[in-house]
This record gives structure tokens, C-alpha cells and sequence, in this order.
């Protein structure tokens, strides 16, 4: 009877697949829109708000959120008013 090898010492190596190129989006492809600045700026504006309500109010912790939507609801009415 022959001696079978032993396959101590032997390593597998990871496969690597090569990744082609990144290609530009075709034509009919859409592009992820970057923000909108003026998303930006409202957001901006009711931090702002949020961070004066926080101060006006007298630096109460636990209020975080209701200032966040009080002023959420001030500088959305200005900005995007609905008609009616």
C-alpha cells in the first residue's frame, strides 16, 4: 500500500477577480442627484432655530425634539407656504 500525501503545509490562495474599469452611466442612465442647496439652507435655518428656542427657553435638556419640530414648523410655513 502506498503512503497517500498529506496535505499539511498546503495553503489555499484567496481568489481575486479583476474588476474592470468604473464606465461612465450611459446616456439613459439617470445620475443620482446631488442635495438640493435649497434643502441645505432650510435645514440650516431650522437648526439655527432649534439651537435659539433651546437658548430662549432656558437651556432645559429633554427638549431637544420639541424644539427641533417648533421650529421645523416656523421655517416650513415660511419657506413653503400652502395655499389655499
Amino acid at each position: 500500500m502506498k503512503a497517500q500525501p498529506t496535505k499539511q503545509g498546503t495553503k489555499k490562495e484567496p481568489v481575486i477577480q479583476q474588476v474592470s474599469r468604473i464606465q461612465a452611466p450611459s446616456s439613459t442612465e439617470r445620475a443620482i442627484p446631488r442635495k438640493d442647496p435649497v434643502f441645505d439652507d432650510v435645514h440650516a435655518r431650522i437648526t439655527a432655530r432649534a439651537y435659539q428656542l433651546y437658548v430662549e427657553r432656558g437651556r432645559r435638556e429633554g427638549y431637544a425634539e420639541q424644539d427641533w419640530l417648533d421650529a421645523e414648523s416656523e421655517i416650513l410655513s415660511r419657506t413653503f407656504p400652502l395655499s389655499g
